[in-house]
């Protein structure tokens, strides 16, 4: 299989506070600690992939701006190739991440920027960089059209496509029978479906769901649980690993989806595809930071190993 893989998505500057607890409307509180890095679920996917050592082609947007100058940074160190839409005048994109200190849970609000305003002729503009793919991979924190219209033509070209409906949103009619794998975490699994995703079983459920509605394979990331592949014909838990303390979770689900891919790449079947996600997940978590915790392909396969 071709193993180049192109990545659909948006990059933005992630503003982290940590702290013992999240305020309350009207509250004020003192932070244990600040950082400002890089992020974004499609630019994060990306970095995971590259740093595991695939080709890899991002197309997404930036301002010229201090923000977008670290999307450069870490698109550099890590061997992504981006293609950049035009974007006059408008800034790059911000997360406010709030990370609790005692379990790395978090709460995230995004605010795209220029990722957000990627549109048709975007896409359509691309077309040649995702005809060269094997494997097309991207989210929803880019508007719904545009990321509908880029499945449909990976899949015309014949890549595999991989789709993390995160965050969840409203899909057009048929955007599931353009997927040959979908990847939404049990929120997400739980916000598509309408029922509730919270174990293995019920989480099974939902992934049944997803697959009569046209998805070729689902994985339902679970967090500390690690993940559930389910296909038309096979249904494989495969649990995360114990990596010791967790640090911060917010990019765990990005490494995942990015090892993920290039697992497929290559040329793994899909349960040594969601094993290789699931390493690269467990060990993202004991790193601060999102596309900067993501880890090196020989720390994923001494884990493995």
């Amino acid at each position: 299989m071709n193993s180049r893989i192109a990545v659909l998505g948006i990059f933005v500057a992630d503003v982290v506070f940590r702290t013992e607890r999240l305020p309350q409307l009207g509250e004020t509180i003192i932070g244990r600690g600040f950082s400002l890095g890089p992020g974004g679920k499609g630019s994060n996917q990306a970095v995971a992939a590259a740093r595991l050592g695939a080709d890899v082609r991002l197309l997404t947007k930036i301002g010229d701006d201090p923000f977008g100058a670290i999307a450069h940074s870490i698109w550099s160190g890590a061997g992504v190739q981006a293609e950049l839409g035009d974007s006059p005048g408008e800034g790059t994109g911000a997360a406010g991440i709030f990370v609790l200190e005692d379990s790395g849970d978090n709460a995230i609000v995004v605010c795209p920027g220029a990722s957000g305003t990627i549109s048709l002729s975007d896409v359509e503009a691309w077309t040649d960089t995702i005809s060269s793919a094997g494997i097309f991979l991207t989210q929803l924190e880019q508007p719904v059209e545009p990321t509908f219209r880029a499945l449909q033509i990976a899949r015309q070209v014949g890549a595999l496509t991989v789709f993390n409906p995160a965050p969840a949103a409203s899909l057009p009619e048929g955007t599931l029978s353009l997927c040959d794998y979908v990847t939404p975490n049990e929120t997400e699994l739980s916000q598509l479906t309408g029922m509730e995703c919270t174990s293995l079983e019920s989480a099974a459920r939902g992934a049944r769901r997803l697959l009569d509605e046209g998805a070729g394979a689902v994985i339902a990331t679970l967090g500390g649980q690690g993940a559930l592949y389910c296909s038309h014909d096979t249904e494989i838990h495969v649990p995360a690993y114990d990596v010791g303390a967790v640090v911060d979770t917010t990019g765990a689900g990005d490494a995942f989806n990015g090892a993920f891919v290039v697992a497929l790449a290559d040329g793994c079947d899909p349960v040594e595809a969601v094993r290789f996600g699931c390493a690269a997940g467990s060990l993202s978590v004991t790193r601060p930071g999102t596309a900067s915790a993501m880890p090196e392909r020989k720390a994923v396969e001494a884990l493995l190993a």
